[in-house]
């Protein structure tokens, strides 16, 4: 999942509602067992040992936390998480046209998509609504809202609208069957750059969610109401892509701090 404008995400990780904090995301990662991913379950103490060992990390958490031991595993993921909320992007060519009054920003099949995403015909900003286009967002004052999740009808693998046993959705924490392949909305900030799509990467390119969205799914019980059959002329196709590209901040994707780190 894309950590544009992660800062305001109101849950993390695809199919829980209940890790809302960027540093109880990073234990995941660094700590799960299944699947295994960073290792640190058998491997903390030399990786410790090994940030320890570098002088410029070592004056660098020194600068930042205080007593004996600033290097520790908490302070890394800390420091972690405080680099993620430094992800800003807000200068695509939709926020310029938008937020900037520019109106050179969007070419005239951007315009088109994006009347075509917020209309009640597509249903597009039902889901991806907001500002990062995932739905609600925290921040000062609004620390209480809550992640949107959905069910797409991806899968339907028994006929009853179930969803493959290892990758079933919010239903994973809740054990409610209604909750049955729901998976948080994402954001499409840089959307254009992020292929494969879906929570499992299982569509290849854009084309191809949108004809998934364009058969309305799987049409399963457990399927999102708001997911249904559209009908798309080819333009209106290219339209929808163009403005999805126009969510692309090449200011922010290629800025050398994020990019190209030294």
């Amino acid at each position: 999942m894309s950590l544009t404008n992660v800062a305001y995400n109101p849950a993390f990780t695809w199919s829980s509602d209940r890790v809302r904090s960027l540093e109880a995301q990073m234990r995941q990662p660094l700590f799960n067992e299944h699947p295994v991913e960073m290792g640190l379950k058998v491997n903390e103490t030399s990786s410790l040992g090994a940030i320890s060992s570098d002088p410029t990390y070592r004056t660098q958490f020194a600068a930042v936390f205080e007593g004996p031991a600033p290097i520790s595993m908490d302070h890394i993921i800390k420091a972690i998480a405080a680099f993620e909320r430094t992800l800003i992007s807000g200068r695509s060519a939709f926020d310029r046209y938008i937020f900037n009054d520019d109106r050179t920003a969007l070419s005239e099949s951007a315009k088109r998509g994006m009347a075509l995403f917020y209309s009640a015909r597509t249903g597009c900003s039902q889901c991806h609504s907001g500002l990062n286009f995932s739905g609600a967002l925290v921040y000062e004052g609004h620390e209480q809202e809550k992640a949107l999740f959905a069910n797409t009808g991806l899968y339907d693998v028994d006929g009853h609208g179930a969803y493959p046993k290892s990758d079933s959705g919010l239903i994973e924490v809740t054990h409610r069957r209604t909750d049955m392949g729901k998976f948080r909305v994402p954001t499409l900030r840089n959307v254009a750059l992020t292929a494969p799509y879906m929570h499992d990467g299982s569509l290849p390119t854009l084309d191809a969610v949108l004809d998934h969205y364009v058969r309305g799914g799987r049409k399963s019980q457990h399927q999102d109401p708001r997911i249904r059959p559209l009908t798309l002329t080819e333009e209106d196709r290219s339209d929808l892509v163009a403005f999805l590209g126009s969510l692309t901040d090449r200011e922010f994707v290629e800025k050398p701090q994020v990019s190209a780190p030294r």
